[in-house]
C-alpha cells in the first residue's frame, strides 16, 4: 500500500502563477519561445526552485534543466517532466504544469520519506512546441535521446531567419556539444500533462492514465481542374476542383466519424486559386491531419482516406496530387507502469480512467531510451494552446499525487 502523499496546493498554485510571469501576455496568456529572454528567465527560476527543494541542478548541452535526488542504490533513474516553452501565445499549463509537477513530486517525496533507493529526476525540457523553429519539435527530448542530426542546428531557421546555431550561442550554449546531452541512464520516464481535450471533463474525472500516444500523418492535397466563368459554364461540363475538394473533405470526415473514437481527421487549411467569387477555381489545396493510437487502425484510416481521394478525383476528371508533410508512428506506453499508476491512483483516492493521448508529447521521444507512461489532468472545456486553457489546482494536485505515489513505488520500495 502506498502511503498518502501530501502535495501542498498552495505551493502548486504559487509555482504555476510565478512561472507564468515569464512571457506573460494579457490576463492569462504566456509567450515563451525557446532561447528567448523570457525562456532564459523561466529556466533560471526553475533551476532555483530545484535548488531550494534540495535537488542537484544541472543544465545540459541544449538547455534542458535537470533536478536530481540521488538514490542509495545503483540503477537507472526515475525521471519526470515536460517542456517549458509555449505557443504564441499559449497558456499557463501546457508543458509548464508537467515540469513543475515533477519538481513538486520529488520535493514532496524528499520531505516525507528522505533518500530514495533509486535516483529521482525532474526535467524542464527546453523546447517541444515548434513555435519559434517550426521544424524543431521535441528539440529538448530529441537531444536527450540522440535524435538530433549533426547539421541540424546550422540548418534550422526560425520565423525571422535566424539559425538554431546562432540563437543557442546567444544564450551561452555551444551547438557543437549537443551530443553531450544524450542520456543512457534513465530507467522510466513519466510525464504529467494537461489533457488538451474534453474527454476527462465529459467523463467527470480529474485524472487519466495514458495507454499510448496517437500516430498521425499530415497531407497536403492538391486538386486541379479547369478555371472557367461562373455563369457561362454549365454545371455538367465543369471540371471544378472546389466541388471535388468539398466532396473529398466531406467523405474524409465521415470516414473518421464512421470508424468511431478514437479516430480523428481534421481539415485545417485550404487555399483556392485564383480565389475570386465569379471564377470556377483552377486549383484547390487543403491539408489533412489524420490520427489514431492503434497502428492497424491508423493504417486503415490512411488507406480509406487515400482511396476516397482517388475515387472522387477519377469520377470528376480532376488531377490529384498529395504530399506527406509529417508522419509520426503510434507509441505505446509501458503497460507495467500504466498499471502501477492506475493502482496508486486508487490508493490515493483519485478517480481515473485509462485513455490515449490524441496529441504528441516529449514522452513519445523518451520512449526510445526508457519505459514511458503519462498522466493526464483535466482541461476545462478541452482548451489548450490558447491563453484560455485552464486546469484547476484541485485537479493538478490530484495528478501530482498520483505522479508522486508512482515515483514512490518505483524509487522507494
Amino acid at each position: 500500500m502506498t502511503p498518502k502523499i501530501a502535495v501542498d496546493p498552495v505551493l502548486v498554485e504559487r509555482y504555476i502563477m510565478e512561472l507564468a510571469r515569464f512571457g506573460a501576455v494579457g490576463e492569462s496568456g504566456v509567450k515563451r519561445t525557446v532561447y528567448s529572454p523570457e525562456w532564459v528567465a523561466a529556466t533560471d527560476q526553475y533551476a532555483r526552485w530545484c535548488d531550494e527543494g534540495g535537488l542537484q541542478v544541472r543544465r545540459d548541452a541544449v538547455g534542458n534543466v535537470w533536478g536530481r535526488l540521488d538514490g542509495s542504490a545503483p540503477g537507472g533513474s526515475i525521471a519526470s517532466g515536460s517542456h517549458i516553452d509555449t505557443q504564441l501565445p499559449g497558456g499557463r499549463y501546457d508543458g509548464a504544469l508537467g515540469a513543475l509537477a515533477a519538481l513538486i513530486a520529488i520535493r514532496t517525496l524528499k520531505a516525507q520519506f528522505g533518500t530514495p533507493k533509486r535516483s529521482l529526476e525532474a526535467v524542464a525540457f527546453c523546447e517541444e512546441e515548434g513555435s519559434r523553429f517550426p521544424a524543431a519539435n521535441y528539440w529538448g527530448s530529441r537531444a536527450v535521446t540522440g535524435r538530433i542530426a549533426a547539421d541540424e542546428a546550422s540548418t534550422l531557421r526560425d520565423y525571422d531567419g535566424q539559425s538554431m546555431e546562432a540563437v543557442m550561442r546567444v544564450v551561452g550554449l555551444d551547438p557543437a556539444c549537443i551530443a553531450q546531452a544524450v542520456r543512457h541512464d534513465i530507467d522510466t520516464f513519466v510525464e504529467l500533462h494537461v489533457e488538451q481535450g474534453p474527454v476527462l471533463e465529459h467523463a467527470g474525472l480529474p485524472v487519466g492514465i495514458v495507454t499510448g500516444i496517437t500516430g498521425l500523418r499530415h497531407y497536403l492535397v492538391e486538386v486541379t481542374g479547369e478555371a472557367n466563368h461562373a455563369g457561362a459554364c454549365p454545371m455538367d461540363l465543369r471540371h471544378d476542383p472546389m466541388a471535388g475538394a468539398a466532396e473529398m473533405i466531406s467523405g474524409l470526415l465521415s470516414t473518421a466519424e464512421n470508424m468511431g473514437r478514437p479516430a480523428v481527421t481534421t481539415i485545417g487549411r485550404m487555399q483556392v486559386e485564383p480565389n475570386y467569387s465569379a471564377i470556377i477555381p483552377h486549383k484547390v489545396s487543403f491539408t489533412i491531419d489524420a490520427r489514431h493510437p492503434d497502428p492497424e487502425c491508423l493504417a486503415e484510416l490512411y488507406s480509406r482516406h487515400e482511396q476516397w481521394l482517388r475515387v472522387v478525383a477519377d469520377r470528376r476528371s480532376l488531377q490529384l496530387r498529395w504530399t506527406v508533410l509529417a508522419e509520426h508512428a503510434t507509441c505505446a506506453c509501458d503497460m507495467d507502469t500504466v498499471h502501477l499508476l492506475e493502482a496508486v491512483a486508487r490508493e490515493q483516492g483519485t478517480a481515473c480512467m485509462l485513455m490515449h493521448s490524441g496529441a504528441g508529447h516529449d514522452s513519445q521521444v523518451m520512449a526510445h531510451i526508457a519505459k514511458m507512461a503519462m498522466i493526464f489532468v483535466q482541461s476545462r472545456a478541452g482548451r489548450s494552446h490558447t491563453p484560455e486553457e485552464f486546469t484547476s489546482i484541485e485537479h493538478a494536485v490530484m495528478g501530482i499525487n498520483v505522479l508522486a505515489a508512482g515515483m514512490y513505488r518505483m524509487a522507494y520500495l
